[in-house]
């Protein structure tokens, strides 16, 4: 077969790639805001809650954790009657999402703590409430650093969804698998996906970069 004929599979596959890409980095950015911002909380449920998921989903492997959420968790769920089975596209996007939230909740606190005290007595002696401060003082300032670290975990969760293959999920990976299989002709498949997964990273690094740029300006506005 010639190598241009790989082309119309392996862009099936690139696109269930980007839409995994794009849903879990966005669900995972949630996640990190909201468990990020929860291990700062002075509520003891809400910090221990915050403290478990983070060091769980940053101290096991991605892999087993893609796994458990196919595999096992619809079991249990048939144990106590529920039906807890997801499509593979859902198994992966929530796998992939809750494991780069758990790093990104990590970044979230450093950035928040990095804020200066003064702002926050500022803030105090202004009389804003909570919400207030968070939103006029801690936010503006603290996203800004968040970005260059969320950036390249937006890259590595783009390489990460890889694994979702393992789960007959056809991305671009299962796409490269079915192809070498059927022709043996492993270096040329292999040599187009890896330059297919270099040029999304560098589509996906350049839109990090506007959207950081975007964000710095809204800081420089005072917004």
């Amino acid at each position: 077969m010639e190598w241009t004929s790989y082309l119309a599979p392996l862009s099936q596959g690139a696109w269930v790639t980007v839409q995994l890409t794009v849903y879990s980095t966005i669900l995972g950015a949630l996640c990190a805001f909201v468990f990020g911002l929860g291990k700062l909380s002075h509520n003891p449920l809400v910090k221990g809650v915050s403290v478990a998921y983070i060091e769980i989903f940053r101290g096991t492997s991605l892999l087993v954790q893609l796994f458990w959420i196919y595999f096992a968790l619809p079991i249990m769920g048939q144990a106590i009657g529920l039906d807890l089975r997801f499509p593979p596209v859902v198994a992966g996007v929530v796998a992939l999402a809750l494991n780069i939230g758990a790093y990104g909740a990590e970044v979230v606190r450093g950035a928040v703590q990095a804020v200066p005290k003064e702002q926050y007595e500022a803030a105090t002696a202004l009389n804003f409430t909570g919400r207030k401060r968070l939103w006029r003082i801690t936010l503006p300032q603290a996203i800004p650093e968040m970005m260059p670290t969320f950036g390249n975990l937006a890259v590595q969760n783009l390489k990460d969804t890889a694994l979702v293959s393992l789960i007959s999920l056809g991305d671009m990976a299962f796409r490269a698998e079915q192809i070498r299989n059927f022709t043996q002709d492993s270096v040329t498949v292999y040599t187009l996906v890896l330059f297919m997964y270099f040029g999304m990273a560098l589509v996906l690094t350049a839109c990090m970069k506007l959207l950081e740029r975007y964000v710095g300006r809204w800081r420089a506005a005072g917004r």
